[in-house]
């Protein structure tokens, strides 16, 4: 009897409701809403805040739910996910107050009309907005954007291919707290736009001088005046996307190099990116660590001589189909022996030299992608497989020989 009496005092029922919050905490989303079904004790430590700290709420708005906004007030909820809206907008903003962080991504129903419905008053909690493939988004939501939404930190418009230059002006004038934003696949945006972000090409445009992140993959228009922009005006940029920007050029590269700020560079697909633009930015000073330069096929083996004898901060190199070959492996591995991931994918021309120069150098490699590298046998990845730090392994198209 005694051993119950002890049993009963140290089930998890018996603990502190605050304990049991602690304890809840560390449950899935999915879960966490579980436990508060189970009894009106479970159910009230399920609803302490600290539960849900930091959890975004993925919401169907369809049709009225009186319990739903109530719901997440009480258990602190200021992030939400909306994945599918028949409903207005404007329901979610003012049915939570203090609301921190809204994504729309994919919403492919929100307009312009429902937007400026929604955002008629300032919401100066909302750090986040992501409207990434919100196609009928144009210039008219991000008036309202910038009017209503000044502490914006994050706005995601990739795909929002109705937005222009006119658009990057107003966010260039208001959104002076903007730390992240995203363009990819907005197919108007030109130089005279990066140039407003900048703040070099209007006179009422301070442009966005705290912007760490800008994402430009498949901005068709963008020249090597762009990155001249950005070189000039954004100072504290830590990672700029270009891949697919066809127009950029070692030119454009060499204005990137001088920015010490900079950490990532991705030039993925940019055909006239050559060895040379490797060559600009070793010499320029910038302290890359993550570089991606996969499908330019002008980067060869001397471009990673350039690397090796400037970029020696470099942690992350993707070279996927890239002219390079053994020898250029030699170069990379005496002086990159910090790389924690390598790409070397659909490089046709690496051998099992190559691979055991990796093997014997390079020892913090932590993931490396060999996807189409027909040339190698099981006498390389035997030297790949002695890697200590070595968790990631892509083999795919190989045929074992």
């Amino acid at each position: 009897m005694e051993d119950r009496c002890e049993r009963s005092r140290t089930h998890i029922s018996a603990l502190f409701p605050e304990i049991l919050a602690m304890v809840f905490s560390y449950l899935d989303t999915r879960d966490k809403g579980r436990v508060a079904q189970v009894c009106t004790t479970w159910r009230d430590a399920a609803y302490n805040r600290m539960v849900w700290r930091k959890v975004e709420a993925k919401l169907h708005l369809r049709r009225a739910n009186p319990s739903l906004f109530p719901s997440l007030v009480k258990r602190g909820i200021h992030r939400v996910q909306v994945l599918s809206l028949r409903r207005s907008l404007r329901d979610v903003v003012l049915g939570i107050p203090g609301l921190e962080s809204l994504n729309l991504s994919g919403c492919y129903n929100i307009t312009d009309f429902g937007l400026s419905h929604a955002f008629a008053q300032e919401l100066a909690s909302l750090t986040v907005l992501n409207l990434s493939l919100c196609k009928q988004v144009t210039d008219s939501s991000l008036g309202r954007i910038t009017q209503f939404l000044k502490n914006l930190e994050v706005l995601e418009l990739g795909g929002c291919c109705n937005v222009s230059n006119t658009g990057l002006l107003l966010v260039a004038v208001s959104l002076r707290k903007l730390k992240s934003l995203n363009l990819r696949s907005c197919r108007h945006i030109s130089d005279q736009g990066i140039g407003y972000l900048a703040g070099l090409c209007h006179k009422s445009a301070c442009g966005n001088p705290e912007l760490e992140h800008l994402g430009l993959q498949d901005c068709q228009k963008l020249t090597d005046q762009a990155l001249k922009h950005v070189s000039l005006g954004l100072t504290t940029l830590k990672t700029i996307n270009l891949s697919f920007c066809g127009s950029v050029t070692d030119t454009g590269i060499k204005y990137l190099s001088k920015m010490l700020s900079l950490r990532e560079l991705n030039l993925r697909s940019c055909d006239n990116i050559s060895d040379n633009g490797l060559g600009y930015l070793s010499e320029g000073g910038s302290r890359i660590t993550s570089l991606d330069v996969s499908f330019c096929d002008k980067v060869g083996d001397q471009g990673l001589y350039f690397l090796s004898q400037g970029q020696l901060s470099l942690r992350n190199l993707s070279l996927s189909a890239c002219n390079i070959s053994d020898d250029g492996i030699n170069r990379l591995v005496n002086t990159l022996q910090e790389l924690k991931t390598l790409n070397i994918g659909q490089c046709v021309k690496i051998t099992d030299r190559g691979l055991s120069l990796i093997g014997e150098k390079m020892r913090n490699l932590r993931s490396i992608d060999l996807y189409g590298c027909t040339r190698i046998t099981t006498v390389g990845l035997e030297k790949i497989m002695q890697l200590p730090s070595l968790d990631t392994l892509n083999l795919g198209l190989w045929h074992k020989r």
